[in-house]
């Protein structure tokens, strides 16, 4: 009888980690494709809106260029004011998020963004000094795009991202961007400063800095793969 239960446990344990095996081969190969699609992208500049909600910084809507070029510039340029300048792009190009190889990724489960089915894939880097702890991508399978991504860092607290696709999905570039940060925590995307007009940062105080902030960016339209000369990213 005690023969018979150990052979069932260890039945068990066989057909527990050939599951788990499955469905980290099957996150792995759907994180190829979805990283594929992206590195069809060598170049864009995309026009677009950017909305800027954060409680302790007054900024304007303002219209905005976006420049990428692989394999990781990435710039934008503002008519005036207040100008975002990211040196690592952040988190608001989709293709930093895959950007790295030195990760193990786990399958999560699946769930729904906007209606939307998606497999939730978490990344853990390989390397101990790393300032990302974890990073979890919610991945619409059909469309081979990443819908939403949180990511927790050791300097800047948790993001999140949120990206929504139209007629550039087959590229896997969104038509809208939404970064959601906690400003106690976050500093805004490692990389971007804020200049002034009036070379001043405007008064803050620590009741603000406890809501979450949100910088949205709408695009019009991309023009991919047409080269970008690198003096613009100086």
């Amino acid at each position: 009888m005690k023969r018979n239960i150990t052979s069932l446990l260890a039945m068990m344990i066989m057909v527990m980690c050939g599951t788990t095996l499955r469905a980290q081969d099957a996150a792995a190969a759907l994180l190829k494709k979805v990283k594929a699609k992206l590195e069809t992208v060598n170049t864009y500049e995309a026009n677009g809106q950017m909305k800027t909600n954060v409680s302790f910084i007054k900024v304007p809507d303002s219209k905005i260029t976006v420049y990428f070029k692989k394999p990781g510039k990435f710039r934008i340029k503002k008519e005036n004011g207040i100008s975002i300048m990211p040196k690592s792009a952040g988190g608001l190009n989709p293709g930093t998020l895959l950007s790295s190889e030195n990760y193990t990724a786990v399958a999560a489960g699946t769930s729904k963004v906007a209606d939307k089915p998606v497999t939730i894939v978490k990344l853990l880097p390989l390397d101990e000094k790393s300032d990302v702890v974890v990073s979890t991508l919610y991945i619409d399978e059909k469309e081979t795009v990443i819908r939403k991504a949180v990511t927790t860092t050791r300097s800047g607290g948790t993001y999140e991202i949120e990206m929504s696709y139209g007629k550039f999905t087959s590229w896997g570039l969104p038509d809208k961007v939404v970064f959601l940060f906690n400003t106690k925590d976050y500093k805004l995307p490692k990389g971007i400063t804020f200049d002034y007009d009036t070379g001043e940062k405007p008064a803050t105080n620590a009741s603000d800095k406890d809501q979450k902030g949100k910088v949205e960016i709408t695009y019009t339209n991309y023009i991919i793969n047409k080269g970008i000369p690198d003096n613009i990213f100086q």
